[in-house]
């Protein structure tokens, strides 16, 4: 299997073409291959498919414990730049778990294999924002629970992002948790722990978005990189959701499969 290396804003991913022929993964060979010891190392993998005439491709995405996940923002990202690379084009209409999207790739270098890319997210309808614990909850694609913390730098993101992860009578079906803090320049500090990862990632695609929709702010800061999040307020609702960052091709590779 020849496969594609990428990340967005530290968020790395697995990505192949599975158009011609459309291998089904299990959840040990996918486990695997996002193994950091012993296979590529990633935060998820993800295959680029056939779909309907309408879209270039459908997005399918698994976590690093190898099951199908919910909506990734930094992959949908990725994986739009790994399609402009296959010539599918630099605005792209594409099919998720959570429905249609469009990404444009604004920029590309192609010697230093990187650049950026805006991503349609969607929208969240009226009340999709809720109080809960000691913070918010909100669906952008992926469940997340926000909560500002004081002096993010030091804080316990991985110990207490579990905790309150694994909360069951809170979040039956889990959630991912991220903690923010307003920087002395207006922008916002976020960091994630991730659901499916079960530890802190560099960047989160729907967290930032989700962070960002919770404060009403736009540029937002991750250990991986900046983003910019895009929204039309609309009531209580949020609409022309846009989620835009840096994305790099860190290598390409050939994977063998094996019985073990």
């Amino acid at each position: 299997m020849y496969f594609y290396k990428f990340d967005g804003a530290g968020n790395d991913f697995v990505v192949v073409d599975n158009r011609e022929v459309g291998r089904t993964f299990g959840v040990e060979e996918v486990a695997r291959i996002c193994h950091r010891r012993y296979g590529v190392g990633a935060d998820g993998f993800m295959t680029l498919d056939r779909a309907g005439e309408e879209y270039d491709f459908e997005m399918v995405y698994y976590n690093s414990d190898g099951r199908v996940g919910s909506m990734c923002g930094n992959g949908g990202r990725c994986i739009a730049a790994f399609a402009f690379l296959l010539g599918l084009g630099e605005r792209l209409r594409f099919l998720g778990c959570d429905g249609p999207h469009w990404a444009e790739v604004e920029e590309w270098d192609a010697e230093r294999r990187r650049g950026i890319v805006e991503l349609g997210m969607r929208d969240v309808a009226e009340g999709g924002i809720s109080r809960c614990l000691d913070g918010w909850f909100v669906d952008t694609g992926s469940p997340h629970y926000v909560q500002y913390v004081d002096d993010l730098e030091c804080f316990d993101v991985v110990g207490e992002g579990r905790r309150i992860r694994n909360m069951r009578e809170v979040f039956p079906q889990g959630t991912n948790v991220d903690f923010v803090e307003e920087l002395a320049d207006g922008r916002l500090s976020v960091r994630t722990y991730e659901r499916g990862v079960e530890d802190e990632t560099w960047a989160c695609g729907t967290g930032v978005t989700a962070c960002a929709l919770v404060s009403g702010k736009n540029d937002l800061v991750t250990r991986g990189g900046n983003f910019h999040v895009g929204f039309v307020k609309n009531g209580t609702g949020y609409g022309d959701v846009r989620l835009t960052g840096p994305v790099s091709l860190n290598f390409t590779g050939e994977w063998t499969f094996s019985a073990q």
